[in-house]
């Protein structure tokens, strides 16, 4: 496949690797090496040498990429936070970011502002999608580009859906009888099958559940309301929830392992909230068991299915040289392009993110292997950026806390949850 694949959009590739139009000043004048710090581990090492090397041998102006694994997202972000500081000369031409930095590293100035460079290449940005360009945008300008997005998602087993007549919920107010019915326990009372597994040791994995429903951590007047009468009303459902036996919240070290294996080797889920991302390997993991079902959270009205984007982000430091600028924009513009996103996206279980995609051959046979990405990708006008103040993912974490607090330790909710609102207070003013 990855050969054909390849032999099928040489001929795009070759000719989106052209720049549409030359300025002087962004050029590429003479041979150079630059460095792409990224996170991509070993199971992607064959197909991201792939890329790099079609790119490497296929542009004419001289550039090699040399890739570099850092680590996490969190480890790429310390160590570029780190070079930044420590001034030009040390940070890499290209770097890989998680969709929740952006804002910070436009708020501290870190990335190279992208506009003038897709005016004069006459980059297609329009085809991301306005949440997509949002979410890779800080005060207007456009300071990092969609790389590899996913959104949350529910996974669920279908065969089970199909077979006890289960229908995966719309709205918040239907997960009750959602959950009776897909709760199964034994004799003694303790449960067999959750209905739902909240993914708890992240945020990102549960907040539309309160987002769609009228609750944020940040609010866009910088104030915070999650100890509203709402919230309250709703943390106290999931609470319920919680201890009836229908669900749980995944929470501290092996959480995601704990919660993965619940589902496709126990079958001890019946459905998880998770990233879009993991679709091949929630597939691949079930095997013959059961059939995968995808679908969008539910919220308040059954219809405008709003999500968060998710995965990363790729940028070039504004403390890069000219020079490696130019390079990097060139590699830039090739990652991105509609041709090699569908190729990454469909190796890492990603989806893709250019429109311009949907109905092209290529893009019909990836969704006749992977059919419940569909789901998703027709609905992705509803992917919103992320919370864009600069404090969100530390106000973010203390929510995080506090509902383990609740949902694990038996805390009382409307006490944890007011104290909740006075550290977010104290976080957003030190901001």
């Amino acid at each position: 496949m990855k050969k054909l694949l390849a032999l099928i959009l040489a001929a795009l590739m070759l000719a989106s690797m052209v720049p549409a139009m030359a300025a002087t000043e962004y050029d590429v004048t003479e041979p150079i090496t630059i460095t792409w710090w990224h996170a991509h581990e070993g199971a992607y090492a064959d197909d991201m040498e792939w890329m790099v090397n079609k790119f490497n041998t296929e542009n004419n102006m001289g550039i090699t990429v040399v890739p570099q694994y850092i680590g996490s997202y969190t480890e790429i972000n310390t160590q570029f936070i780190a070079a930044d500081a420590a001034g030009t000369g040390t940070v890499p031409a290209l770097v890989t970011c998680n969709t929740s930095y952006p804002a910070g590293y436009g708020n501290d100035g870190l990335c190279e502002v992208l506009d003038p460079y897709i005016d004069a290449f006459e980059y297609d940005l329009e085809d991301f999608g306005e949440g997509l360009i949002a979410s890779t945008s800080f005060d207007g300008e456009q300071i990092c580009l969609p790389y590899l997005i996913s959104t949350q998602c529910i996974y669920y087993n279908k065969t089970a859906a199909q077979e006890e007549g289960i229908t995966i919920p719309t709205k918040f107010e239907e997960l009750d009888e959602f959950l009776a019915k897909a709760t199964l326990f034994n004799e003694d009372g303790t449960t067999k099958r959750y209905g739902l597994v909240f993914g708890g040791w992240d945020y990102w994995y549960y907040e539309m559940f309160y987002k769609n429903n009228g609750v944020q951590c940040v609010l866009p007047d910088g104030t915070t309301d999650v100890n509203s009468e709402k919230a309250v009303a709703i943390t106290t459902k999931i609470k319920e929830w919680i201890d009836k036996g229908y669900a749980y919240y995944a929470y501290g070290t092996g959480a995601s392992t704990n919660m993965r294996e619940l589902f496709w080797t126990d079958m001890g889920a019946f459905a998880v909230s998770h990233t879009s991302s993991m679709y091949d390997t929630y597939v691949s993991k079930v095997g013959d068991k059961f059939e995968v079902g995808m679908a969008w959270q539910p919220n308040s009205d059954g219809e405008s299915y709003k999500s968060e984007v998710g995965g990363s982000a790729i940028l070039i430091p504004a403390k890069a040289s000219q020079a490696e600028k130019n390079a990097a924009w060139q590699f830039l513009m090739f990652m991105t392009s509609p041709e090699i996103n569908l190729y990454w996206a469909d190796k890492t279980g990603y989806f893709p993110t250019r429109q311009s995609v949907e109905g092209t051959p290529a893009y019909d046979e990836y969704l006749q292997r992977k059919p419940e990405m569909k789901n998703i990708v027709s609905m992705a006008q509803w992917i919103n950026p992320r919370n864009q103040h600069p404090a969100y993912d530390a106000c973010a974490n203390l929510w995080r806390t506090a509902l383990y607090e609740i949902f694990n330790n038996n805390a009382p909710i409307q006490a944890t949850l007011d104290q909740l609102a006075v550290e977010i207070t104290e976080t957003l003013a030190d901001n």
